[in-house]
């Protein structure tokens, strides 16, 4: 089990939770698939710090009730909102609604006290037993905010309005009207002093006293940065005084509401709309960090200088980010099923619900190499000219880095093997010579592979021991105290003479198996062929007698060469044997062919073989019409005229005793059944009584 991990800048960022799988599955095939999750390695190395945190299609808005015992989310589909107990790590409970949800506000320390903003122009007030009350507003809200002071809730919508429902009277205000006829994209709260801001569609952001009921003042982003966008998102500091607003075009900027011109202009780089801005104040040691996410990446910077920090960048669209204050942990809700978790260490500590994270962090923390590059392969330019990918240039598929590319392994295979289409045959090639390579280095070995000095003895052993076990084999077991004896000491020398080893090892044939052939004999196995098939060898014995004796006044290289000498003469023999053999072979083939007859046949001529083959045998003719001939090769050749089989007549015994009458009657056929006692199956057996 590993953690998922990227570093940047010395900062780790483990993903805890969630899966990089943007498409969900219909219900039928997920049940199928259930089965395969055994071999599926991200399934069996996943961490479930929270059990069921996902949604069946996507998910919404997420928020930490202020005690940060518990989470709220909302998602799709069906419209529904789940609440998480941390205490459990669990789900707690999941509701559905009519419709989809658009924002939310945890009114309460923990979850019994939400509003919900839904899509069809409707707020839902939902309590510890269920819905308690739903009401309408004249246009389709975007924004949700909640006052605790007044007990204001404000309403960002499509119209020029910012409607006021007061929750402590239990009815709509005159609604704040804006300078603006388009609508209203957010809409925060300052904790500090009340000030309400909205960031409108027109590229300005309106300032509200709740006190005064009128507009302390305007902020028009769009002159200062001279360009055409919008206010996607809006963010007050807990000091009171800093304020941050996101654009439509991926930039953010920090004002101080002392001054009218940015502190500082920050782009997200991908041109996205901002859709979150989080001030992180939280933490003492440092309190100068912001984050602002857009549905591709979540960046946090510092709010002075714009350096970066750290950054969450899944491959699926981000919806909205929650951050638990007082710790480095990061909710995410997202267009996948699971909803993500992030972990930052150099940010804070782990929450106290799990705080088990920060021990296990550097255990299963994983190389970055492994998770970033694992299933990615790096080509250069020319790389992508050769392959035909240019105009995949800048986009997904292909990451830029450095002075090349990182693709996809598999669709590297892919697209190489369609602009190589002889690259498959190579690398079968290759392999296959790679094989038959690895067959003759096992098929040809030399005596003494093993270069091991303590093999004094047994040599033959050790290498067979090697061919059978291995070279990593033999070398332990020659090593091994309990064996060297068997190795050094020469009182365990093996002696292949002995009648043992001759019983416990036979000879092996000397037939070759590979060409069907004998292979050549050697001396003492001619000697010992010569001794059982009773060849006289008192010459070759006499001889070598008559040299052993004289070995011993000799020197060394007399011996040589007459052992050579012997060798000669022992092939000699084994060379005549072999003749003769091979002549008396000659001449049982040609006794054979001579008995078969054929030079019998080539005294004879032609026309005498032809007329001889196509001879009428006698005892072959059945009849006139009929005749047989046999021909060479065993052929055989019948002649006849067919004719037409003639109906055997069917005489019928006559009724009368007379001859005469009964020779008429045969003509004409039978007449009556020759056994009187055989039974009639005709109706009509009485008309002849």
């Amino acid at each position: 089990m590993v953690l998922k991990s990227t570093t940047a800048g010395n900062v780790s960022i483990y993903q805890v939770s969630g899966t990089n799988v943007s498409r969900s599955l219909p219900d039928w095939i997920a049940k199928k698939r259930k089965k395969a999750l055994k071999n599926d390695l991200e399934y069996q190395n996943r961490i479930e710090l929270v059990q069921d945190f996902e949604f069946s299609e996507a998910s919404n808005k997420i928020k930490v009730t202020p005690d940060g015992q518990f989470a709220m989310a909302t998602g799709t589909y069906k419209p529904q909102i789940h609440v998480y107990d941390f205490a459990n790590l669990s789900l707690k409970f999941d509701r559905h609604t009519d419709c989809e949800n658009i924002d939310f506000v945890i009114m309460s320390d923990d979850w019994t006290k939400s509003v919900h903003l839904q899509n069809d122009r409707s707020i839902e007030f939902q309590t510890k037993g269920g819905i308690h009350y739903r009401s309408r507003i004249p246009k389709f809200g975007r924004s949700l905010a909640y006052n605790s002071v007044s007990c204001d809730l404000i309403v960002g919508a499509a119209g020029n309005e910012l409607y006021r429902l007061n929750l402590d009277q239990g009815r709509f205000l005159n609604p704040f009207v804006l300078e603006t006829n388009q609508g209203v994209n957010s809409v925060c709260i300052n904790s500090v002093h009340g000030l309400t801001a909205a960031g409108l569609e027109d590229g300005t952001v309106e300032f509200w006293d709740p006190r005064s009921r009128q507009r302390a003042a305007k902020l028009d982003v769009r002159s200062q940065i001279n360009e055409s966008i919008q206010i996607t998102a809006t963010a007050f500091r807990n000091d009171g005084l800093n304020f941050a607003c996101g654009t439509s075009n991926g930039k953010s900027l920090i004002y101080d509401l002392r001054a009218s011109e940015p502190s500082l202009v920050k782009d997200q780089g991908y041109g996205f709309e901002i859709k979150k801005i989080i001030w992180i104040d939280e933490n003492e040691s440092d309190s100068n960090k912001i984050l602002t996410s857009d549905k591709r990446i979540a960046k946090i910077w510092d709010r002075n200088t714009g350096k970066p920090f750290a950054s969450m960048e899944p491959s699926v669209d981000i919806n909205d980010v929650e951050y638990i204050k007082g710790s480095g942990m990061f909710f995410m809700a997202n267009e996948g099923i699971p909803m993500h978790t992030y972990y930052i260490p150099n940010l804070g500590p782990a929450p106290r619900w799990c705080s088990f994270l920060d021990n296990v962090t550097e255990e299963l923390e994983e190389k970055p190499s492994d998770s970033v590059y694992s299933n990615y392969r790096f080509i250069t330019r020319d790389d992508v000219v050769k392959l035909n990918l240019t105009h995949l240039i800048g986009s997904k598929v292909l990451r830029s880095y450095m002075h090349g590319f990182f693709i996809d392994t598999e669709l590297f295979e892919k697209v190489n093997l369609i602009a190589n289409p002889n690259s498959y045959r190579d690398q079968r090639e290759r392999e296959i010579r790679k094989k038959l390579e690895k067959e003759r280095e096992s098929r040809i070995r030399s005596t003494g592979t093993i270069t091991n000095t303590k093999v004094k003895i047994n040599k033959d052993l050790a290498n067979k021991l090697q061919d059978k076990e291995g070279a990593d084999t033999a070398e332990s077991v020659v090593n091994d105290d309990r064996f060297k004896e068997l190795f050094e000491n020469p009182d365990f020398a093996i002696d292949e003479q002995s009648h043992e080893y001759k019983q416990l090892n036979p000879v092996k044939s000397t037939k070759d198996i590979t060409t069907g052939r004998s292979r050549a004999l050697t001396a003492a196995e001619e000697s010992e062929e010569e001794r059982l098939n009773g060849v006289d060898s008192d010459d070759v014995v006499s001889e070598s007698e008559s040299e052993s004796e004289e070995e011993e006044e000799e020197d060394e290289e007399a011996k040589e060469e007459k052992r050579k000498r012997v060798q000669k003469e022992m092939e000699k023999l084994r060379r005549k044997k072999q003749e003769q053999e091979d002549a008396k072979k000659f001449m049982n083939e040609m006794k054979v062919l001579s008995s078969d007859g054929p030079q019998q046949k080539a005294v004879e001529s032609f026309a005498s073989q032809v007329k001889k083959n196509n001879r009428v045998e006698k005892g072959n003719r059945r009849s006139n019409d009929t005749v047989l001939r046999r021909h060479a090769k065993g052929e055989a050749e019948l002649t006849f005229v067919p004719k037409k089989k003639e109906k055997r007549r069917v005489n019928f015994k006559s009724n009368d005793n007379d001859d005469d009458d009964s020779e008429k009657d045969n003509n004409k056929g039978r007449t009556k059944q020759r056994f009187e006692g055989r039974r009639i199956a005709s109706r009509n057996q009485f008309r002849g009584m």
